[in-house]
């Protein structure tokens, strides 16, 4: 990889004709390309989909509808890539929610609202992506083509050389345009990268050219969840937080909450396991909610004021393509984000691990002790999904009727797992340490080997379970 993808002093260079290719426009393919422009002289983002104008979702994220949270793991790696990201994210009105004195929130119990930790953004994927993209495509070194889909990769066993690509009609970003949906042509690259998402087909085109696939990991709890936006007709949720929110565990399945958006309107979200979903209809969507814990949602459904249809979406399983692994795999191809890792969207991790990973990709390509080969760089792009995958799946692996061959237990899983139980039922309590500490895991921001800390370890072990609200806190304990 070194001989293509690197070049002097953080410098572009000139004139050597370099050329990366991204597959996919999202979150991901951005910041890779993004990334990219400092070590081609070229970057090419392929998108199947025609580029919005402005924050409008897409066809090719069907998620995108639904709840989305940037972490602090990920305010603080777009900041690191794009200067100034968070000042540009709160100016387009952003909401920034204190965890926990901002939200109500129940996990087993209700979680204490002290004085906040860490920060989450709750603004709506098509702003943050639309933010992400205005900065990105500044930079004359990137160009896109839309309304084209790649359909396979060109070289060998040895070497990915480019991308087979096919128009699927409209305008694309070499000023052609037409509905043919059927030319196919070839884009000649020294580096592909995969950003293609969960359904990435990358997998089928190596083994098209000889390559060895990549080892699938998955775990599906046949979650499926539902949203719809609507504008609070009443006195803002009833109390001076920001958002409810609902986590599930294995006793109780089911997931949701409500969620402040950038124009004042809150987006509720509802999840439940398989043979458990959520339905989309008007009645059926607000009836769902009654099955939470609490009826506050249910409660505050019946007097808000819907802003648009329900929308359901299915595609939840935690799914880990095993590229870090040695293999006969070409060189000059990776993968990054969905296409590499995808986690059950109900944790709120993937926009941040697709930022986290362009920071891997980032200091992967600059170090300059170590050369950037292939499989180097992809393992610093598994590295940094590899927390969010042990929280997503780990916690998936223990919900009732979970499938998939990452479902079985290893055999560290019974004592720490006894061990992650005692920290949870402490969580909602203790807002001097176990609290932060457990917080700072999740949102990725601390690894996970801090919840065994010494001091942890004593609080965990032997200091006493703070018995968490007997109701919901309606009213923040920093509030006076």
């Amino acid at each position: 990889m070194a001989d293509h993808a690197r070049k002097e002093g953080g410098r572009r260079p000139h004139g050597d004709g370099r050329h990366a290719v991204v597959i996919g426009g999202s979150l991901a393919g951005l910041l890779a390309a993004h990334v990219l422009a400092g070590h081609a002289d070229r970057v090419t983002v392929v998108e199947r989909d025609r580029i919005p104008d402005g924050p409008e979702p897409r066809p090719g994220v069907p998620q995108c509808r639904h709840a989305h949270v940037l972490l602090e793991s990920g305010r603080l790696a777009l900041d690191s890539l794009l200067p100034g990201f968070t000042a540009e994210l709160r100016a387009a009105g952003a909401p920034r929610v204190g965890m926990p004195e901002d939200m109500v929130a129940w996990s087993g119990g209700w979680i204490r609202r002290t004085a906040p930790t860490t920060h989450i953004h709750t603004g709506s994927r098509a702003q943050l992506e639309h933010l992400v993209r205005r900065r990105v495509l500044a930079d004359p070194a990137i160009r896109t083509v839309e309304s084209t889909e790649a359909v396979g990769l060109t070289g060998d066993a040895l070497r990915v050389r480019g991308v087979l690509l096919r128009e699927r009609g409209g305008t694309n970003g070499t000023g052609g345009g037409g509905a043919s949906g059927h030319r196919q042509r070839t884009l000649a690259a020294d580096l592909v990268v995969d950003a293609s998402g969960r359904g990435s087909r990358a997998p089928r085109w190596l083994a098209a050219l000889g390559a060895e696939p990549p080892q699938e990991e998955s775990i599906d709890t046949g979650q499926a969840y539902a949203s719809r936006v609507y504008r609070d007709a009443g006195a803002h949720l009833g109390t001076e937080a920001l958002a409810y929110w609902f986590y599930p565990n294995p006793s109780q399945t089911y997931a949701g909450g409500v969620l402040p958006l950038e124009d004042g309107s809150h987006l509720v979200a509802l999840a439940g396991l398989r043979g458990q979903e959520p339905p989309t209809d008007d009645a059926g969507f607000t009836a769902f909610a009654a099955r939470l814990p609490h009826p506050l949602v249910h409660e505050w459904l019946r007097t808000a004021e819907p802003r648009t249809p329900a929308y359901g979406f299915r595609s939840t399983a935690n799914l880990r393509r095993r590229y870090d692994r040695p293999g006969r795999r070409p060189a000059g191809f990776l993968a990054t984000g969905d296409a590499l890792c995808t986690f059950n969207p109900i944790y709120g991790q993937g926009m941040s691990v697709a930022a986290m990973s362009a920071v891997a990709l980032r200091d992967a390509l600059a170090c300059p002790r170590r050369r950037p080969t292939t499989l180097r760089v992809q393992r610093a792009l598994f590295d940094a999904s590899r927390q969010a995958w042990d929280i997503s799946a780990g916690a998936d692996r223990a919900m009732p009727g979970a499938v998939g061959n990452a479902v079985g237990s290893r055999a560290a899983d019974g004592p720490v797992g006894w061990y992650l139980d005692r920290v949870q039922r402490r969580y909602a309590g203790d807002p001097l340490l176990v609290g932060p500490v457990f917080r700072s895991v999740l949102t990725l921001t601390t690894p996970l080997s801090a919840l065994f800390a010494p001091r942890m370890a004593r609080a965990v072990l032997f200091g006493p379970v703070v018995r968490p609200p007997a109701a919901p806190p309606m009213r923040a304990e920093t509030a006076g």
